[in-house]
């Protein structure tokens, strides 16, 4: 006999559907599974038999042939165990197959336990948009499923309560939708920018970078406050939105990082990968092509302290993501695209022993060290790097000063604002933050009278700034000036810009 069972995969951070067709005919047993399966998929059988016999049905003696189409897409992952179990009792008579009307997703334990799943949140969303009226997921996957709206969301612990619910003995009770209890900004931040002592340029350099999204590095010696500020900057972004939540959601859902029992990223993410990451972890790669820290920090920020110290070719690859907003990762039998929108925030020492700008501690480091040093990062990488700020100690007046400074809320209040004039202003043009303007939008929506031009000459002429460098202190105006709330960008704003080019002064 022949059943179809439908179930899901997921290129990227996409899923499609796709049917799990289960044949049994007369001839010696065995079991046989086509359709470019990987190595996880084929072990299913073994999984698959000893599930069925330990909930008490039979398993077939006779041979089996599994097809999962469409068949040139290569299947990888452990989701297509509860699909073929369901299709070959479907197949033996158990099941009448006229009953499996919902895409079926779960790996199965050996005793019949459903276990959850990588990508279940992408798969729903894709029988979602075909139009089904359900879909069966393991109950640890149930909250993250629930989000996808229009769906009713069956979750299963065993083999035997899918099967009891297709026969139509058992009545699964919907996961309801909790989107409102799933996302939900939480004010209470673990780390804030009240607990930072002094370092007021600093904090304003992060509040101009958090407003248009500009990318930024800090340098300055050990103990600075660097790696402390970073931690916090992710809270004076603007909350995540709905949208950009579930998109998050997505890909944390396909690297299988979704924290249990949480249905929804409903925070930025704060990626800080250590330094002896390769490129394929920073970017994504594998054999199965997993997605890397630059998808993960998506909509988020990724923090690289001692920026020098990690491989070259680890940085070089950022570069394109950095203008692109996304990953290809390209395999001779395909190629995936993940989305990496995000700040980067990178922190340095001024030399190899740290001490270069402290006036407290003798420098050790030759001139020629300190150029080796720095030539570690690339001119292009350092292009793409719109604020660089110096960090210096902190004095122990700050450190014993008892005025209180400015929380992460009132910052990111402002920062609100900001990104609010921003939207209302790129919104024909399809972009959000002033980082990403291009030089039709420059041109556009960055004038500049004649004092701040002569500014900008000097700065060109004294600094030699290239034309993406001259192009980033634009759009860093442009910030600023919506920070003040003006449509202007004065002479001030363009000075104060370009200050924050602080390795192009050569410092």
């Amino acid at each position: 006999m022949l059943s179809k069972v439908l179930s899901g995969a997921v290129v990227g951070i996409d899923g499609y559907l796709m049917e799990v067709e289960v044949d049994i005919s007369r001839g010696l047993p065995s079991f046989t599974t086509v359709g470019l399966p990987e190595v996880t998929v084929r072990e299913s059988r073994e999984r698959v038999k000893s599930a069925i016999n330990n909930c008490g049905y039979r398993f077939p003696d006779d041979r089996i042939t599994v097809n999962l189409a469409p068949a040139h897409i290569k299947k990888a992952g452990t989701g297509f165990d509860l699909p073929i179990a369901v299709g070959i009792l479907a197949a033996a008579g158990v099941i009448q197959n006229s009953g499996i009307k919902y895409p079926v997703i779960g790996e199965l334990a050996l005793d019949g336990r459903v276990k959850p799943v990588n990508g279940c949140l992408p798969m729903a969303c894709a029988a979602r948009d075909a139009g089904y009226e359900g879909v069966v997921v393991p109950y640890e996957n149930r909250r993250e499923a629930s989000v996808v709206k229009d769906i009713p969301v069956y979750p299963v612990k065993t083999l035997s309560e899918a099967v009891d619910f297709f026969i139509g003995e058992r009545q699964l009770v919907p996961e309801p939708c909790e989107i409102g209890d799933l996302f939900q900004d939480d004010n209470d931040m673990d780390e804030d920018f009240s607990e930072v002592a002094g370092q007021a340029h600093v904090k304003r350099a992060m509040e101009i970078a958090a407003a248009g999204g500009h990318n930024m590095m800090m340098i300055g010696p050990p103990g600075s406050g660097k790696t402390m500020m970073a931690k916090r900057f992710a809270g004076i972004i603007p909350a995540i939105t709905f949208e950009e939540a579930i998109e998050t959601s997505k890909i944390f859902s396909v690297a299988g990082l979704m924290p249990k029992n949480q249905g929804l990223i409903n925070k930025r993410p704060f990626r800080a990968p250590h330094h002896t990451i390769s490129d394929a972890g920073m970017i994504g790669g594998g054999a199965n092509p997993r997605p890397g820290e630059v998808s993960l920090s998506h909509n988020g920020v990724l923090f690289l302290d001692e920026l020098p110290e990690f491989k070259r070719q680890v940085l070089e690859v950022l570069r394109q993501p950095l203008e692109g907003c996304q990953v290809t990762i390209s395999r001779a039998a395909n190629a995936i695209t993940y989305p990496s929108r995000f700040i980067l925030v990178a922190a340095m020492n001024p030399c190899p022993c740290g001490y270069y700008t402290d006036p407290q501690h003798q420098c050790h480091c030759s001139a020629s060290q300190i150029k080796k040093y720095r030539q570690k990062i690339s001119g292009p990488l350092l292009d793409r790097i719109d604020i660089h700020i110096e960090v210096p100690r902190v004095s122990y007046q700050e450190l014993v000063n008892d005025r209180p400074e400015e929380g992460s809320l009132t910052i990111r209040g402002r920062v609100t604002e900001a990104r609010n004039r921003q939207r209302k202003r790129f919104n024909p043009y399809g972009i959000y933050v002033n980082a990403r303007m291009q030089n039709r939008h420059i041109k556009t929506f960055c004038p500049v009278n004649r004092e701040s031009a002569g500014l900008l000459e000097q700065a060109v002429e004294r600094l030699g700034l290239s034309a993406r460098a001259y192009n980033r202190v634009l759009k860093i105006s442009r910030t600023i000036a919506d920070l003040a709330g003006t449509d202007e960008i004065k002479s001030e704003h363009i000075a104060e810009a370009i200050q924050y080019r602080s390795l192009d002064r050569g410092i």
